[in-house]
């Protein structure tokens, strides 16, 4: 018998750890749980917000349905990049719809009204520049924490996911309304170019700040709410700096416009963009490192030994596999990568979590 997770006959709702020689250890599964019912790509606050915004979309596209359809451009730009930096461990589907979701509905509503109700007490530059980054970095946040809720997030790399998907979201709704309101004033061109070519990026920048925060809280086991907090002054302090040059030079015409967001941009996206590459590297480096030991532990079979290849080699392999297979593959080395990040957090490991993983790659197995 492999070394794993096995029921208990004489106890429902327990389960044995067999270590290849002996029965080592019992646990008991928490009662109470149970399915949950919406769909993994749907939650409350999803709902609620997509109650106010989908019918303004609906609308938009009605009136002006060029202008809406231009969104699909930074969409284009900005998911591949985001599905490249889900290499080691790909998220669920859902979890990235769910995280997409929140952006474009609860986080929009929510934050357009704030920020509509600022500016007309207090004016559209304290808007853009105070009530903005605020307001719309603390929903965008919450979406990446509410990930944590529902236990997808575990490791720093998968806080970028998430928070990426996040703003891309906000960015995707937000920019119907810019699209739409340029269209009006003659000025969709120079909007379009700023805002899809020049800086596609800008929100899920922004936001990857609170994503790298709260991803370390959780492979280090720490506060995950102090964690967001602190990316949280991190990414409303970019954003506010990307708004302020932009209400600073908004009477200097729209060439200087573009100059100095293109200047403004180019730092932010250079500060992030290394960030990224060194949390990749060391996440790639943590799983190389930890995979042999997993598979060892665990006793897999031979159908894992591709996950202990390079990414170029996996990709070749994947190649000369039909899609069930694929999709078989990603799934057991999302499992095994994420049994990695849980035998590197500090301190004992969570054997409810372990049981999980364990029948995740069971599932793929089959």
């Amino acid at each position: 018998m492999k070394p794993g997770w096995y029921p208990d006959p004489w106890k429902v709702g327990t389960f044995r750890w067999w270590d290849g020689s002996a029965w080592t250890a019992n646990i008991a599964v928490p009662r109470g749980s149970r399915a949950p019912r919406l769909a993994s790509w749907l939650s409350v606050p999803v709902l609620l917000g997509a109650v106010v915004v989908v019918p303004a979309v609906i609308a938009a596209l009605v009136l002006e349905p060029a202008s809406v359809l231009l969104t699909v451009v930074p969409i284009a730009i900005v998911a591949p990049v985001l599905i490249w930096i889900d290499q080691v461990e790909p998220e669920p589907v859902g979890a990235r719809i769910h995280a997409l979701l929140w952006g474009a509905t609860i986080s929009i509503a929510v934050a357009g009204t704030i920020n509509s109700a600022v500016a007309i007490g207090v004016g559209e530059s304290a808007a853009a520049v105070i009530s903005a980054p605020l307001v719309e970095e603390f929903m965008k946040g919450l979406g990446v924490v509410w990930m944590v809720r529902r236990r997808e997030l575990d490791s720093v790399t998968d806080g970028l996911v998430y928070a990426g998907w996040v703003g891309l979201g906000f960015a995707m709704v937000e920019n119907v309304e810019y699209f739409v309101a340029a269209s009006d004033d003659g000025v969709l061109a120079e909007t379009f170019v700023l805002r899809a070519l020049v800086t596609p990026f800008a929100h899920p920048l922004f936001t990857l700040w609170i994503g790298w925060a709260v991803g370390w809280a959780v492979a280090r086991r720490r506060n995950v709410r102090r964690a967001a907090i602190g990316g949280g002054l991190v990414a409303v302090g970019l954003h506010a700096a990307w708004n302020g040059s932009l209400v600073a030079t908004a009477s200097s015409g729209t060439l200087a416009i573009l100059m100095i967001a293109a200047l403004v941009f180019l730092g932010i996206f250079i500060a992030t963009s290394l960030m990224v590459v060194i949390v990749l590297r060391r996440e790639r480096e943590r799983y190389i490192r930890g995979v042999g030991p997993i598979l060892l532990r665990y006793g897999l079979g031979p159908d894992t030994v591709p996950l202990t290849a390079s990414w170029g080699e996996m990709q070749q392999i994947r190649r000369h596999l039909d899609r069930d297979r694929r999709r078989s593959l990603d799934r057991r080395r999302a499992a095994v990568a994420r049994l990695v990040a849980l035998h590197d957090r500090p301190g004992p490991v969570d054997p409810i979590e372990e049981i999980r993983l364990m029948a995740q790659i069971t599932e793929a197995r089959r």
